[in-house]
């Protein structure tokens, strides 16, 4: 070996590093060129002039040393590994409670995949974290300057592969994290793992963070957690570099960062595209950094860069300030529209956005406060931030830095030393041993003193077999569980959970009203007369009496703009409805806002008030791809119930008619049609005319379903239910489609050339040429005897009764003939067919049309007797008798006048005369009664009437019947 080889401080290392390897490995080739190289990585980063400052995310040990860093050196220039649009958010984190993300979104998107939207990036701070620190530092410091030097967030996303294709922002996430076992990296992303709403507060969002140091070979992560008797590498990481680093001096702890981060740059799978990304990223940091240099002229020695560990250990050939390379060629940025804002955070989603072991984050930060206590450190606070601990000075004014020394190698007699076993803590143990057994009885369990005794013996056993003196909260999590825990979970909490309370909680962060956008502190202000307090997280009732106080409309149109624009849990209406044409006197509301902020939030990079956001989401609606009729009519709805603009109306209307046209399926024809008549429902209650897109939906859809019907009514593809829908809205409509211009002849040449082979579908073709005056009644009857009467037909039978009941929709006149065909069916099959058809009848009708069946249901009611003891002497109204005294002689030729019903309208017109002689003269007949045996063959008056409108009068008669 060389002199130059083993020259400088960590010549010794490095040859016994190369020694062990040809020991061990049998030849120091591979193994040994990998541990000398990391000695050299840690050789050459800490031989830079700006000095670089390795961190790990969420570290209370980094973020430790990070504050005695800062204390000793006073730096006026901090570089931070963050996304550099970011930097102008940063100032607003005094107005928030920690934890809480800096995020960037994009909902309108120029040079991305269309199914990558909405954009999201989120970069969760921390109190226990390095970052936090030195951002304190720097914006509480008088003549301190902060400068991100990573990527943009719109360069996050051009990194990306394109050839994953996955849905919303995730997208990008997955593709720009994700090393082993899930682990995501310093720019990269997962997404959330977790459940739970804590654990959701991130959504979609792709995390960026500073410093993820876990292996990206999943056989080095498995090998570690095997031999260290761990479970997860939180834990793993908490034993063997938390701990120890926590009490390291300043060079010692930078030397085995860099170690750290080195290993597992040099121990990776091979070909990882992913590191391609991370090198592009460190030009991209070190050309910022120069750059800033060059035009400030500050002196490096006064400068702090901070970085994850893998990235100090860099070998990009941009590393450093005495590199020759050229500088990194940065895109530009796409037209993409970026919005910044900050979002409530949580441990929980930090632990899910990263592959964190669970309560991670929670006993990290319990750690950090045990820590600062201990060492009796004064960490660097945001001046005004509110927070749950005790506040750290601020900053004070920089003095001239702490020279830097000469390098020494720290690292030797760091990795030779034993570790320092803490001594028991009986005291701690012993009060978290108490205090989850506690937790456990409030919460259902079966828990008694012996299980405190069993969790605090269990705890230290399990140590021991870790090879742990002291038990850590993990050892005491394990040991709860074991002891407590038994089959089943008495509440929504399990031991775990509670554990992770009783560490720490789940501490959920919150974004203070200044540093809301314009939108969320509008919508607070507009609520205030409601007397609430949106910050809390609690759940908030809100009653409002819009009859006694009506200047509290105002909160209930903003209430129910709310309900339509954020997710249902966060604004829940209890009592009170909001319709076409209707509005509640009296409204009761759960209100959830301080849950819902990061819904909130986002809704401001949308526009500046809610009613803005509505407009605009309600023409995307109908402005998009998938746009149909439906939506449009639903948008209209929603347009015409939450905003006061019959100019977007009318716009949102006219798009309507024109989706309308152009559809080539039928598949939304049950939604138009029931919208639709909602519509007009509505402007004939509240308008002296229709408007003009409304009259030109219905003439265009008259129209539209007339030229589609022959091909939908054929198609196999066109379900039963759309057929129906189409024949209701041209039955439904016709009458204002005629008088609007439209021709009765389109309809029957339609129907016409019909020609389905579905049993249901000819069920409906009979039902819409009955209706059409093509096929009598008794000619239907007849049709639906002979099916009964062939053998062959009767397994398909049930289909032809779905078939009529959909046709209940554009004929309703037809309940009674189902009614009737249904009982015949029942009356006439013999047991061993009737009851293997039954079943299909039935979910025949659930499946095919559960809307109708009330209506069949009530029609039998009106059909059948009320009363069992009438049952054995009822006489159905469709079997055949003769006419009873009072119907003309003229009707007995009829077959009309053959059956029951129409014996008893004869019976109630001839008792009734003057109330028949008053419809006719309103009607405009003015020809008397005339005797049975002068009736002529056409009859007129009353009596032509009656037998020219049979069905009219009979449906008068049930009415008076059954009201009577």
């Amino acid at each position: 070996m060389t002199a130059s080889t083993v020259a400088g401080p960590f010549g010794a290392l490095r040859e016994q590093l190369s020694d062990a390897a040809a020991a061990f490995a049998g030849s120091a080739d591979a193994l040994g060129a990998i541990l000398a190289g990391m000695v050299d990585d840690v050789d050459r980063a800490l031989g830079e002039r700006l000095e670089i400052f390795p961190v790990c995310h969420h570290s209370p040990a980094s973020a430790l040393a990070m504050v005695r860093r800062l204390r000793a050196k006073q730096p006026r220039v901090i570089y931070l590994e963050l996304c550099e649009d970011l930097q102008p958010l940063l100032g607003e984190l005094r107005n928030c409670r920690l934890p809480v993300a800096v995020q960037a979104f994009a909902s309108e998107l120029s040079g991305f995949p269309a199914d990558w939207g909405p954009l999201s990036v989120v970069a969760p701070v921390t109190e226990a974290s390095a970052e936090y620190q030195a951002i304190a530092y720097a914006l509480e410091t008088p003549g301190v300057e902060l400068v991100l030097v990573d990527r943009s967030t719109d360069h996050v996303f051009q990194w990306s592969p394109r050839d994953q294709p996955t849905g919303g922002s995730g997208a990008a996430g997955a593709t720009d994290g994700g090393g082993a076992a899930g682990a995501t990296d310093g720019g990269g992303a997962a997404g959330p793992t977790a459940t739970g709403e804590e654990s959701g507060l991130h959504g979609d969002a792709v995390g960026v963070e500073i410093g993820d140091l876990r292996p990206r070979f999943a056989e080095l992560e498995a090998y570690l957690l095997h031999h260290g008797k761990v479970r997860h590498w939180s834990e793993w990481w908490d034993q063997y570099v938390e701990r120890p680093l926590a009490d390291a001096d300043h060079d010692t702890y930078r030397q085995v960062m860099v170690l750290i981060g080195s290993l597992f740059r040099r121990l990776r799978p091979a070909g990882e595209d992913r590191l391609d990304r991370d090198e592009d990223r460190e030009r991209y940091m070190w050309t910022r950094m120069r750059q800033h240099l060059a035009t400030s002229g500050v002196d490096p020695a006064d400068c702090l860069y901070v970085c994850g560990a893998f990235h100090a250990a860099s070998r990009v050939e941009q590393f450093g300030l005495g590199s020759t390379a050229d500088d990194f060629e940065i895109t530009p940025r796409t037209d993409t529209r970026w919005r910044y804002g900050l979002i409530p955070s949580s441990h929980s989603a930090i632990e899910a956005q990263f592959g964190l072991a669970p309560g991670s984050v929670s006993i990290a930060a319990a750690t950090w406060t045990k820590a600062v206590s201990r060492h009796r450190l004064s960490p660097y606070r945001l001046d005004g931030q509110r927070t749950g601990t005790s506040r750290g000075r601020r900053g004070r004014t920089p003095t001239a830095p702490s020279p830097a020394g000469p390098v020494s190698d720290r690292l030797t007699g760091f990795l030779a030393a034993a570790p320092d076993l803490d001594g028991l803590d009986e005291a701690e143990l012993r009060g978290w041993c108490v205090d989850i057994v506690r937790l456990a009885r409030r919460n259902g369990y079966l828990a008694s003193t012996a299980d405190a005794i069993a969790v605090f013996e269990t705890s230290v056993l399990l140590a021991g077999l870790r090879n742990r003196a002291r038990p850590t909260p993990y050892d005491f999590a394990d040991a709860a569980v074991t002891c407590i825990e038994k089959d089943v979970v008495p509440g929504r909490r399990d031991v775990r959970r509670l554990c992770e309370i009783l560490l720490g909680g789940d501490r959920i962060g919150q974004v203070g009203y200044d540093a809301l956008p314009p939108l969320a502190r509008d919508v607070l202000d507009r609520l205030q007369p409601l007397g609430l307090a949106p910050e809390k997280r609690t759940v908030q009732r809100a009653l409002l009496d819009l009859a006694a106080q009506p200047e509290l409309g105002r909160c209930s149109d903003l209430l129910w703009i709310l309900r339509h624009l954020l997710p249902p849990a966060a604004v829940r209406p209890i009592m009170g409805e909001r319709r076409l044409g209707h509005r509640s006197v009296q409204e009761s509301w759960d209100l959830a806002l301080g849950r819902h902020q990061r819904a909130l939030i986002e809704l401001g990079y949308e526009g500046v008030t809610v009613e803005q956001v509505l407009e605009q989401r309600l023409r995307r609606a109908v402005r998009g791809p998938d746009a149909t009729a439906a939506g449009a009519l639903a948008a209209v709805e929603d347009a015409i119930r939450l905003l006061d603009s019959p100019r977007l109306v009318d716009e949102l209307g006219a798009r309507a008619v024109d989706l309308l046209a152009a559809e080539r399926t039928v598949d939304d024809a049950p939604d138009v049609l029931r919208r639709i008549r909602r519509l007009l429902a509505h402007y004939r209650a509240t308008a002296p005319t229709l408007p003009p897109w409304c009259a030109a939906f219905v003439t265009t859809g008259y129209a539209h379903y007339c030229t589609l019907l022959p091909t939908a009514i054929a198609a196999e593809e066109t379900g039963v239910r759309q057929v129906g829908a189409m024949l209701g809205f041209l039955f439904s409509m016709e009458g204002l489609a005629l008088s609007l211009g439209c021709d009765r002849s389109q309809l029957e040449l339609a129907v016409g050339q019909s020609h389905p082979t579905a049993p249901a579908k000819v069920a409906l073709l009979w039902a819409a040429r009955h209706q059409l005056g093509l096929l009598p009644l008794a000619e239907l009857r007849a049709r639906c005897a002979e099916l009964l009467a062939n053998p062959l037909v009767v397994p398909a039978f049930p289909q032809y009764l779905a078939g009529f009941v959909h046709a209940l929709e554009p004929v309703p006149a037809l309940a009674p003939f189902v009614v009737e065909t249904m009982s015949t069916a029942f009356a006439r099959l013999p047991d061993p067919v009737l009851l293997p058809w039954l079943p299909s009848l039935i979910t025949t009708l659930r499946d095919q049309g559960p809307e109708l069946v009330p209506l069949l249901i009530r029609e039998a009611g009106r059909t059948f007797p009320e009363a069992l003891p009438e049952l054995d002497s009822w006489v159905p109204p469709w079997v055949a008798s003769p006419p009873p005294p009072g119907v003309g002689a003229q009707e007995v030729g009829d077959e009309r006048a053959v059956v029951a019903p129409r014996g008893r309208v004869g019976v109630l017109v001839a008792a009734h005369p003057e109330a028949v002689d008053a419809i006719a003269a309103l009607l405009g007949h003015d020809g008397g009664w005339l005797p049975v045996t002068d009736a002529p063959a056409d009859p007129g008056g009353a009596a032509a009437l009656v037998a020219k409108h049979p069905d009219t009068v009979e449906a008068v008669l049930a009415r008076v019947l059954g009201q009577a």
